[in-house]
């Protein structure tokens, strides 16, 4: 543990290091958030903090493969995760300066998926009645839909200071949680991959956090969303479609469904926004590309509460789903449910107050009226 502690410290470390001088280089190179309608900032902002995050990353590659452990982990995989996230952060610093259309980036994703596929990263069969496994075609079609899905759905999620890095931060926690009990406590050689990535991307999004939190000095752009987002496939393609879950159960590691509920129940937040995106826009006649100012966060926003609240209200979230589901793995059902209890009484108590809130603006405004 306290090797990938260090990891994760180390990547925090350079990424908050990094961060100021990549601020300065997206402002020479013109990569500005200028004020749109849908925007919530109010001062034209930097952007490509993925690519501080894609540094810190590399960086951290390299000085991991001198520890013990993890030196070992590194491998076709890696090698392959590597490649898909430089392609993606190449693409998200031109849509960050450029502005690109919605087609162009799908077909930059797809690619980026296409990288992992070629490297061995693939999704073989699913927890489903014991073990399915799947034809390589189905295979090959399952891990591109996952990979498109989770980077939008962490660059949808990406409108708020501070947001997507926090809930990445606790998505990658409860995958790290899981996949280290796997890799080092039971030894299952295939989840190590997901342990490293998983300790990289809560160490990044904790480095980054400092720059990025209300009122930010920079945003992490499509390039930082897009990045996280396939960082975070990557490791649930690993986890979840490529370690037994039957040799899981055996291991009396939680139910055989626990790979397949843990990247849902960790992202769960990003989903819902994404899935109601999608479908409020087509009902009303738009492109599901199109961008609204409906999201989730723009709701709590609208009820009056402030960027900070309306983050942690959001991190309580996606905790209350993410958390209990890790401690399936670890201890019986009954602890899974008291946790699963106590963060959803906090979520509540902290979300009451928005519901409160909301009601005493609704009531001025009528009055007002």
């Amino acid at each position: 543990m306290r090797v990938y502690l260090a990891t994760a410290f180390l990547a925090a470390a350079l990424c908050y290091l990094v961060t100021p001088f990549v601020k300065r280089l997206a402002e020479k190179f013109g990569a500005v958030a200028q004020i749109r309608s849908r925007d919530v900032h109010t001062l034209p902002t930097a952007r490509w903090g993925g690519v501080a995050m894609w540094i810190s990353m590399v960086l951290t590659f390299v000085i991991a493969r001198h520890f013990s452990l993890i030196g070992k982990i590194h491998g076709h995989e890696l090698q392959g995760i590597f490649l898909a996230s430089t392609f993606v952060i190449i693409l998200g610093m031109a849509d960050d300066r450029y502005q690109l259309d919605a087609i162009t980036k799908l077909a930059g994703q797809a690619l980026a998926a296409g990288i992992l596929l070629l490297y061995g990263v693939q999704i073989l069969w699913l927890p489903i009645n014991g073990v399915t496994t799947l034809p390589p075609s189905i295979g090959q079609a399952v891990t591109v839909l996952v990979v498109l899905v989770t980077i939008n759905a962490v660059n949808f999620i990406d409108g708020l200071d501070g947001l997507a890095a926090g809930i990445v931060a606790i998505a990658g926690a409860s995958f790290f949680a899981f996949a280290y009990l796997l890799a080092v406590v039971n030894g299952f050689s295939r989840a190590g991959s997901p342990s490293l990535i998983t300790a990289i991307i809560v160490g990044v999004c904790i480095g980054f956090l400092p720059h990025n939190s209300h009122p930010a000095r920079i945003f992490m752009g499509d390039s930082g969303s897009m990045f996280l987002g396939l960082l975070l496939s990557a490791a649930a393609i690993t986890l979840t479609g490529q370690v037994d879950a039957n040799a899981i159960t055996a291991e009396d590691h939680g139910p055989t469904l626990l790979p397949l509920l843990l990247p849902f129940a960790v992202l769960a937040i990003p989903l819902m926004d994404l899935i109601l995106a999608v479908f409020r826009r087509v009902f009303s006649g738009r492109s599901p590309f199109a961008p609204d100012k409906e999201h989730l966060h723009h709701r709590l926003l609208g009820a009056g509460n402030s960027h900070q609240r309306t983050a942690v209200i959001m991190y309580f979230w996606t905790a209350t789903l993410a958390i209990p589901v890790t401690v399936l793995a670890f201890w019986p059902w009954w602890a899974a449910l008291v946790t699963a209890v106590a963060l959803a009484a906090i979520s509540i108590s902290i979300s009451s107050r928005w519901f409160e809130r909301k009601k005493f603006i609704e009531e001025k405004t009528d009055a007002l009226l």
